[in-house]
C-alpha cells in the first residue's frame, strides 16, 4: 500500500512520525518543524486515516508492512521511528520484527500491553452523524450532543472533508476502524529490540503505568522512560517545548 506522507527537510537521516488513532500525519508538523535538526521528516498517514488508502484490515503487521514499503519506495535502508499511541504500537512492531530497518525508536504515551476499549462511544457518535448537511457547524452541533469535550470535537472534525460532489464525508475508514478496533488495542510482542529506545509519557496520563515498565524493559532492554510535565496523552499538543527538548537530546545521542 502506498501511504500518503508529507516530507519536510532533506538529506539523511530519515525520521518517520506516526500518528495515533483517528489522527493524521499533520498532527506532528509543528514538532517536526520545531526540532531544528538535520534530516528528512516524513509525516505519515496510516492506512484508513488521512489521505492514505483505505483497506479491509487495520492490524499492526499490516501497518508495519506499509511502512516497509514506504522505506523501499524512498530508497531508505533505515529510519528513526516516532509513534504516538496507535502509531507507537506500529513503531514498536516494526522495531521488534524488522530491527535492521530501525535506527532508533521513540514511543509517545503508549505501552506494548493490550488496552481496554475506550473509543466505542466516540466511534458510535461518528457513525450516527447525518452528513447530509450544508455546513460544518451542523456536523459539530450533532457531535456536541454526544461529545462534550470541545478539543476532542475539533480533533475529530479534522477528519471531515467534502467529496468531489461537495458532500461531506469522513476521511477515515470508519466502518473498518470500528470492525478492527480490538486489533488497535492489542498487545505488541516480538523478540527484544536492542537499539536505542525512548518512551515518553505525559505527567497526567495513565497510558503508561509503573507496572508497564517491566514489560517495556523486557522487549526494549535499552529503553529510557521520560515524563513530560504538565501534559496528558496529547503530549505533543499540551507541552510541545518540553517534548522538543527531550527529542533533540535523544536523537543527538543516537547520532553520536
Amino acid at each position: 500500500m502506498r501511504l500518503y506522507f508529507e516530507r519536510l527537510g532533506e538529506g539523511p537521516p530519515a525520521y518517520f512520525f506516526l500518528h495515533g488513532f483517528l489522527g493524521s500525519g499533520d498532527n506532528w508538523r509543528s514538532i517536526a518543524r520545531g526540532l531544528e535538526i538535520g534530516g528528512t521528516f516524513y509525516l505519515i498517514d496510516a492506512r484508513n486515516h488521512g489521505r492514505s488508502p483505505h483497506a479491509s484490515t487495520h492490524r499492526y503487521p499490516d501497518m508495519a508492512q506499509d511502512l516497509l514499503e514506504l522505506m523501499e519506495s524512498e530508497a531508505l535502508s533505515q529510519a528513526h521511528l516516532l509513534g504516538h499511541s496507535m502509531g507507537g504500537k506500529t513503531a514498536m512492531y516494526v522495531a521488534l520484527h524488522f530491527p535492521q530497518q530501525v535506527s532508533s525508536l521513540v514511543v509517545v504515551d503508549i505501552a506494548p500491553r493490550s488496552y481496554a476499549r475506550g473509543h466505542d462511544d466516540l466511534l458510535e457518535a461518528l457513525s450516527a452523524v447525518n452528513l447530509n448537511v450544508s455546513r460544518r457547524e451542523e456536523v459539530e452541533q450533532q457531535l456536541a450532543g454526544r461529545i462534550s469535550d470541545t478539543a476532542v470535537r475539533l480533533f475529530i472534525l479534522k477528519n471531515l472533508v467534502r467529496n468531489e460532489k461537495g458532500q461531506f464525508q469522513w476521511r477515515i475508514n470508519l466502518s473498518v476502524l470500528r470492525q478492527e478496533y480490538e486489533y488497535v488495542l492489542a498487545e505488541v510482542e516480538g523478540p527484544p529490540y536492542e537499539g536505542p529506545v525512548l518512551f515518553i509519557k505525559g505527567e497526567y496520563s495513565l497510558y503508561i503505568r509503573p507496572s508497564d515498565e517491566e514489560h517495556i524493559y523486557r522487549l526494549f532492554p535499552k529503553a529510557i522512560v521520560e515524563t513530560i510535565p504538565k501534559a496528558g496523552h496529547w503530549v505533543h499538543a499540551e507541552n510541545p517545548m518540553a517534548l522538543l527538548a527531550v527529542l533533540r537530546r535523544f536523537w543527538k545521542l543516537c547520532l553520536e
